[in-house]
């Protein structure tokens, strides 16, 4: 098979982290999985965000490509400015909300168009759309699709993975949420403790995405552990570093292949 990327991630948002691990399988393999995400932060308002989020994900791995399906329930507290996914937006209000039901769900498909085993390096290119399926009236989402592609290059030296990638995203923009386009960037890496755990950490930014709010920084370290060939977990903590992001955030995952 080569060299496989020993941990991925989707973030299918960063006022949302959605912190998914990706292991390497046998071409072919299906995992379903589950996480509980949640995070909290003011968002350059006066008063916190609290979003929860619970998404179901699918994953098929088939030679170079993998496709990825994520529908998450999201549950959001705070000001009404505040949307899932883009933080504080250009609507300015002082009406604190609470609101659930589904978020946006997000289809990604990614192909490892470089895999060198003599090098122990490897490089990755993700087309994404996240679907408007959350409501925007309640916050849960832009009401609008977004359109991203990735570029992710790693390189193995020893038990540390070194990885890193750039991204470009097309908001959906509208009248009641005008959003501009935004680079985003990423780097970090993995430590190999054993066969069946690892643990490392990744590093965000993304541009801001409206004129009244902020660009996203955040650092995230994280931990996995294999108990077997079908069922893996990982667990993570998130700090941001600006307005555009939650003040921290943790969650939780368990995946199964088939």
């Amino acid at each position: 098979m080569g060299f496989k990327k020993h941990t991925k991630f989707m973030f299918a948002s960063t006022a949302v982290l959605v912190c998914q691990a990706g292991w390497a399988a046998e071409p072919g393999a299906l995992t379903i999985g589950t996480s509980v995400n949640y995070s909290t932060g003011k968002y350059g308002t006066s008063t916190s965000t609290d979003i929860t989020s619970i998404p179901v994900t699918a994953t098929y791995d088939t030679g170079p490509w993998t496709l990825k399906l994520s529908v998450p329930y999201v549950r959001i507290s705070g000001p009404a400015d505040v949307i899932v996914g883009v933080g504080k937006t250009s609507r300015t209000t002082t009406t604190v909300r609470t609101a659930s039901g589904l978020g946006d769900i997000v289809a990604a498909a990614t192909y490892n168009f470089y895999n060198d085993a003599a090098s122990q390096s490897g490089a990755d290119v993700t087309g994404k759309i996240k679907f408007a399926t959350g409501d925007s009236a309640k916050g849960l989402g832009t009401g609008e699709n977004d359109y991203s592609v990735l570029l992710d290059v790693y390189k193995k030296v020893d038990q540390i993975t070194f990885f890193g990638g750039i991204g470009y995203t097309v908001m959906g923009s509208s009248t009641a949420v005008p959003l501009r386009n935004v680079f985003s960037f990423n780097a970090g890496s993995t430590y190999k403790l054993d066969e069946k755990s690892s643990l490392g950490f990744a590093y965000d930014h993304r541009q801001k995405s409206s004129s009244t709010g902020s660009a996203q920084n955040e650092l995230t370290a994280f931990y996995v552990h294999k108990f077997n060939k079908t069922w893996k977990t990982q667990a993570y903590l998130l700090k941001g570093f600006s307005d555009g992001s939650p003040d921290w955030g943790g969650g939780f995952s368990v995946g199964y292949a088939f």
